[in-house]
């Protein structure tokens, strides 16, 4: 019983130190991300977006790198754009920015896996946005798609605006705006977010390194040649990323402990691209557009992750770059009196300037609450248990 509850222990303090190394890097993070989306007028953006060319393509990827990194959004967000009229092509780049090129992750993969991580990161997904481009360009089924987007042009959303980001930047409405994308944000990722760095520290106590040498195929006496590990490790990632039901951000904390055991950078790599294909998103894909579509959809990002994460390991063996696995995790969420506790107190400030700014907005413009498509009733209630056991475990 003494074991138990030091392993129980051992699992909380793990998962409170991954929210401990953090908290200030999604702090900073979406304060950025939502000054671009208050101060970005992407309704001009939109406009160039309905073909499969490298303009529409790079106009998406900049629109995506200046979103939410919500995947949940990602796809709200996507489904929007097909609405205006966008090219699908455009639409799987923009998914794909949105979550892999915004600010608050690469500061997150910066924090827990590294400067060679995140160089990887911001790189292969430029070219996981080249390779389903053209993927989809090669097979597009446009009877399906086209019938895609009639079921999702059955529906209207508003416009946004067009503004004059000067004098928006200047105004004191224009910083309302900063407050109230800020607290949206948080609304919409702070269940994945709980959820997922909870998991990651019981899976860090609880799950031996036995069991991810079999899943990858490290260190179990089989005498493998090298690619055929790596190979391997880049196609199974995803299907783990999958089996762990958590998008967005929450699955990078997990990308450490793969990391801490051993998996070869292209399955790591392959696990942190793999957040849009976790089964609640690619049900919610299947609401938007049909089930056919949604697992076509789900087949290109599959292929287009193993792909890249192929590319980005052999690109970086040839430069002799490629990061090595272990470092530890009680290394990387360690508490301290150090840069993380002045950064974190910090943090806590801005919010509480973020948070009074939203409710200035709030009261200005009345509040407007809008259900996300995969914030049902599992998640809810998966992320009160969260809350329970952290509380428990404390």
């Amino acid at each position: 019983m003494i074991g138990i509850l030091d392993t129980f222990g051992e699992a909380t303090r793990t998962a409170l130190g991954f929210f401990w190394k953090s908290g200030w890097a999604f702090v900073f993070g979406y304060i950025i991300s939502a000054m671009i989306q208050a101060f970005v007028p992407k309704t001009r953006l939109t406009r160039y977006m309905g073909g499969a060319g490298p303009r529409s393509i790079a106009l998406a990827t900049v629109f995506g790198a200046a979103s939410s990194s919500c995947s949940f959004a990602a796809l709200a967000a996507a489904r929007s754009l097909v609405m205006k009229g966008a090219h699908f092509v455009a639409a799987v780049a923009f998914m794909f920015a949105s979550t892999n090129l915004v600010v608050e992750l690469g500061i997150l993969i910066l924090i827990f896996l590294g400067p060679a991580f995140l160089a990887a990161e911001i790189a292969g997904g430029i070219v996981l946005i080249v390779i389903s481009s053209l993927i989809i360009r090669a097979t597009y089924p446009e009877r399906w798609l086209e019938r895609a987007r009639e079921k999702v042009e059955a529906e209207s959303e508003a416009e946004e605006e067009d503004f004059d980001w000067g004098e928006r930047i200047r105004s004191r409405e224009g910083w309302m705006q900063v407050g109230a994308n800020f607290a949206h944000d948080w609304q919409m990722v702070w269940k994945e977010i709980l959820i997922g760095f909870t998991i990651a520290g019981f899976v860090a106590a609880l799950v031996p390194a036995e069991v991810w040498s079999i899943i990858f195929l490290t260190d179990v006496g089989l005498g493998l040649p090298a690619w055929v590990v790596t190979l391997e490790n880049a196609m199974v990632a995803p299907f783990v990323a999958a089996a762990t039901f958590i998008g967005s951000m929450g699955n990078i904390p997990l990308a450490t402990v793969l990391n801490a055991n051993g998996v070869l950078f292209a399955g790591i790599m392959g696990f942190i691209y793999s957040d849009l294909m976790v089964p609640p998103l690619v049900a919610v894909n299947a609401k938007y557009y049909g089930l056919r579509t949604a697992l076509y959809i789900a087949a290109v990002m599959y292929a287009s992750i193993v792909a890249t994460a192929l590319i980005l390991n052999g690109a970086f063996a040839l430069l002799g770059i490629v990061p090595e696995s272990g470092r530890a995790v009680s290394d990387v969420v360690r508490f301290a009196i150090d840069y993380t506790f002045w950064l974190n107190l910090t943090a806590l400030a801005l919010t509480a300037i973020m948070l009074r700014l939203a409710l200035l907005h709030r009261r200005s413009h009345g509040a407007h609450q809008h259900q996300m498509d995969g914030d049902g009733p599992l998640k809810r209630a998966a992320a009160k248990v969260a809350v329970a056991v952290l509380a428990v475990g404390t």
